[in-house]
């Protein structure tokens, strides 16, 4: 593939993710649980139960494990591998991973889950070793869902979702452009991660939210053919998404070790501290080997808020021209 092919292919793929949020059931269904009890195994053994749901996965699955021999984040190729394999999209789409994993995510039947635990196990430990994402982001879609999301309610999107810090992103012809009917949410963000350092596509900055990630819907601007849904994520009362032994992996073998929790904000572009969210603080067994976390800088725990009510009044000022 060329590299105006691949730029293509990834803007289409990314596309895919960040628009798929008609999907979401938006109905309280059983917490996601199971995998927290797998070991933390090779990429290649953490596919092999999924070759039946999708047939090309093992030669996608060498193709990323070969682009992660050098890994960022301290991740291990293989945590960074799941995370690349997760991004790459693959025809026919109903079995490609991040399509079919996210259907099962977001079905009210749970068994249909019990083939992915290894791989949900690797994924999400690369995952929660990233630094915490705490900024506004963005996604949206070609359709009016406004009627689903009312004000004051608080709703759960069970599958992963694909977001971007760049509103111009979203207001690229590739993506919702700037005419038509458009749903576009701006959420506050608490527990994102950022994965550009392990995607397939690097060229655009992606931040993905847990799965079972809750948000309470605080405010909805309409600009006739344009509707802003603004969410804030909030922590359940109970983990929805079952935490797991998080250990820490050297670049060429998994070991047990507690993770580093950091926590970036991608719209100062530096690290700052902050309370983990209930559902990924998941270090719940001893270390055996410990690790010193890097020095953060602190800022005040109200950043995020500003930066939301900034974004709220961007809105307002300029939704009128998009």
């Amino acid at each position: 593939m060329t590299t105006k092919g691949k730029k293509e292919e990834g803007i289409t793929q990314r596309y895919l993710r960040i628009t798929d949020i008609a999907k979401e059931p938006l109905d309280f269904l059983s917490p996601i649980c199971g995998y927290e009890k797998m070991p933390l195994v090779s990429l290649e053994e953490a596919v092999e139960k999924l070759v039946n749901l999708l047939p090309t996965i093992q030669s996608h699955a060498y193709i990323a494990k070969q682009k992660c021999k050098k890994p960022a984040d301290g991740l291990s190729p293989d945590e960074s591998a799941s995370i690349m394999l997760y991004t790459m999209g693959w025809e026919p789409l109903d079995e490609c991973l991040y399509f079919v994993l996210n259907d099962t995510l977001r079905s009210a039947n749970r068994q249909k889950l019990k083939p992915w635990f290894l791989y949900l196990r690797l994924f999400l430990n690369g995952l929660l070793r990233l630094p915490l994402i705490r900024d506004v982001v963005h996604r949206g879609i070609r359709m009016d869902l406004s009627k689903e999301y009312r004000m004051g309610e608080t709703i759960i999107w069970w599958g992963f979702s694909s977001c971007t810090t760049a509103l111009n992103v979203l207001q690229s012809a590739q993506f919702l452009g700037k005419t038509g009917t458009r749903t576009m949410f701006t959420i506050q963000c608490e527990s994102g991660r950022d994965i550009c350092n392990h995607s397939y596509f690097s060229s655009e900055d992606e931040v993905l939210l847990l799965a079972a990630t809750q948000f309470k819907v605080i405010g909805y601007l309409d600009q006739g053919d344009l509707h802003v849904i603004h969410l804030k994520e909030e922590p359940s009362p109970f983990p929805l998404l079952q935490p797991v032994p998080l250990v820490s992996s050297s670049n060429d073998s998994t070991t047990s070790k507690p993770a580093v929790s950091q926590t970036k904000s991608i719209s100062s572009k530096t690290d700052q501290t902050s309370e983990t969210f209930s559902s990924v603080n998941l270090a719940s067994k001893p270390a055996i080997t410990s690790v010193q976390p890097k020095p953060l800088k602190t800022f005040p725990t109200s950043q995020p808020t500003n930066l939301f009510r900034i974004n709220f009044f961007y809105f307002l000022l300029t939704a009128s021209s998009l």
